[in-house]
């Protein structure tokens, strides 16, 4: 059960940090249903530019271990951060340049998924 309500804490700090940086079209996706999964939720996101996921990734990596205590297992992408990938254990933070969030189309790869939409913060 704790284990639980650390994961929706955890979603939160991370959803709070992209917005931080004003990351877009944030959707959870919530894969505990589905069996055979590498985790336990999605947490994706778009920013503008190379620039703009550098930084959506440094602030989840900040205000997530501030917040938690916690660190990514690993972060993979940030040399051309086009799509960044942060490995927190249960939750994959992906983070994606709008053209390759739209190639990889990874929610509805998903489709069985509950999806939850996050409304963008201007």
């Amino acid at each position: 059960m704790s284990e639980n309500i650390d994961t929706k804490n955890l979603i939160k700090e991370i959803t709070a940090a992209i917005q931080e940086k004003k990351g877009k079209e944030i959707v959870v996706a919530d894969l505990t249903k589905l069996g055979n999964t590498i985790c336990d939720y999605f947490v994706i996101c778009t920013g503008n530019s190379p620039t703009q996921v550098s930084a959506v990734t440094d602030s989840v990596e900040e205000l997530v271990r501030k917040a938690t205590g916690r660190k990514p297992i690993a972060i993979d992408g940030l040399r051309n951060a086009q799509w960044v990938a942060m490995d927190y254990g249960e939750v994959l933070v992906h983070i994606f340049l709008p053209e390759t969030r739209e190639f990889y189309d990874i929610e509805h790869l998903w489709a069985d998924a509950n999806l939850e939409y996050i409304p963008n913060i201007d």
